[in-house]
């Protein structure tokens, strides 16, 4: 690069900085590359909601029988919930557990309740990050591989969004780069509602980024910047304007895709909400799930026939307080969960969609006194697409510290590996195995699951 192509590169870098947030959504949109041949003539999308902090399994999906139930209560007695509190949320599978086993939700489960009983909602027990399937005898003598850095926040949310040890892309992501070619404008395949996520970076998709108001616009193009109506103008004609010169083209060439793609949003999605006061106010994750049934909703007109979306919510990191701050994220999950699905039947596409709750790890069993430690295995829900009935799908821990299923302190050891369940995904979506290998490298040590 002469001095002269130089200078006009950092001066335009320069512009894009002055742009503020937008930028390095017009930056991540220049990973986009062709996707391998695949149509699909119907609809399907994924939603991935994900709970950063490590949700407390045991006071989610709760030991309901009574034997259960006194184990469970005296393994962490001073969090553990109330028996009488649950007679409401007691689960009632299709096909009941071994051995007179129940579960029940934490009572602000409550709204998830009718996507039970009427099989649109499945329950995952003990699912979390395997390698390999892993027994306590072999992790005690460390003779298999294993996730690295367990129960460390930031590697077991890189290691559950990526299943491989690089983390440099996410197995959403990759699942949808074989699929986006059924798309016709393939920016719209994988989209956040919650800023970056490693979950949805692939080979030949990126992530497009929207707020809980839609596509988020280039602040600077709009309205009367400094105070002047010309200065928008100017601006875009500055940083879409190319060059002559190859990276600041390059550039250029992502901020027009990045500004078409927040106009074609935009009007795709209209500016009323089309769903009334059905999700709630105040709750981050009703609003972000808000705008992915938008988007759903106008796939036809985006010419979107499979994506993929990733939503989540905080605070779950419970090692103080638990028994209030957790009822009150149990309360969010239960009334965004409940409100998307209503919209999904509202629109004749609950089994075009298919949604599943992930977090970093699940928790201890056994108390620290006001809450929860770091744990490894977790229950989670799955919801919608391809479930038709209400089940526990996976294996239910034993009850015990330093039990035959745990690690110490009711750390469970996971008997279903999240590489199980995205590969289920991406059958359902219509990938191939053969190709589902090539971007699940360890998918060959399970076996299937069955949703």
């Amino acid at each position: 690069m002469n001095k002269l192509a130089r200078r006009d590169f950092l001066k335009k870098m320069a512009n894009y900085t002055a742009l503020g947030t937008a930028a390095p959504l017009a930056l991540s949109l220049s990973s986009l590359a062709n996707a391998s041949s695949f149509t699909a003539s119907d609809y399907k999308a994924v939603v991935c909601i994900y709970l950063y902090g490590g949700n407390d399994y045991a006071n989610t999906v709760v030991p309901y029988d009574v034997n259960s139930y006194n184990l469970y209560n005296s393994l962490r007695p001073a969090i553990a919930l109330d028996r009488a509190s649950l007679v409401n949320t007691v689960l009632t599978p299709s096909k009941p557990l071994s051995n007179g086993l129940q579960f029940a939700l934490e009572p602000n489960l409550l709204p998830l309740m009718p996507l039970f009983n009427n099989n649109q909602m499945s329950v995952l027990l003990n699912i979390g990050t395997l390698v390999q399937p892993t027994t306590k005898a072999q992790y005690l003598a460390n003779s298999v591989p294993l996730p690295p850095r367990l129960f460390s926040h930031i590697d077991q949310q890189k290691f559950s969004q990526s299943l491989t040890n690089l983390q440099v892309s996410g197995w959403g992501g990759q699942l949808e780069s074989l699929l986006m070619s059924a798309n016709t404008n393939s920016l719209f395949s994988a989209i956040s509602a919650s800023g970056q996520a490693l979950f949805l970076t692939g080979n030949s998709v990126s992530q497009y980024q929207v707020s809980t108001n839609g596509a988020t616009a280039i602040g600077a193009l709009s309205g009367s910047p400094f105070g002047s109506s010309s200065v928008a103008g100017a601006l875009k004609s500055i940083i879409t304007t190319p060059l002559n010169q190859p990276l600041s083209d390059q550039i250029t060439t992502c901020v027009n895709r990045a500004i078409s793609a927040q106009s074609t949003l935009t009007s795709a999605i209209g500016s009323a909400t089309p769903f009334g006061s059905l999700f709630p106010s105040s709750n981050s994750l009703a609003s972000q799930l808000q705008i992915v049934a938008r988007i759903i909703k106008a796939n036809q007109t985006l010419g979107t026939k499979r994506q993929v979306f990733f939503v989540s919510l905080g605070g779950f990191d419970t090692h103080d307080h638990i028994t209030t701050i957790h009822p009150q994220l149990m309360a969010q999950v239960g009334d965004a969960v409940s409100a998307f699905q209503s919209a999904l039947s509202s629109m004749g596409l609950l089994p075009n969609v298919f949604g599943f709750t992930s977090s970093d790890f699940g928790r201890t069993l056994t108390s620290n006194g006001d809450g929860t430690d770091h744990g490894w295995g977790s229950h989670h829900f799955a919801f919608g697409g391809p479930i038709t009935t209400s089940k526990f799908i996976g294996v239910a821990p034993a009850l015990a510290n330093n039990g035959v299923d745990d690690v110490g302190q009711g750390r469970l050891i996971p008997t279903t590996a999240i590489d199980q369940l995205s590969m289920a995904i991406g059958s359902w979506m219509g990938v191939s195995g053969t190709d589902m290998a090539t971007v699940l490298p360890n998918a060959k040590n399970f076996q299937a699951l069955s949703l």
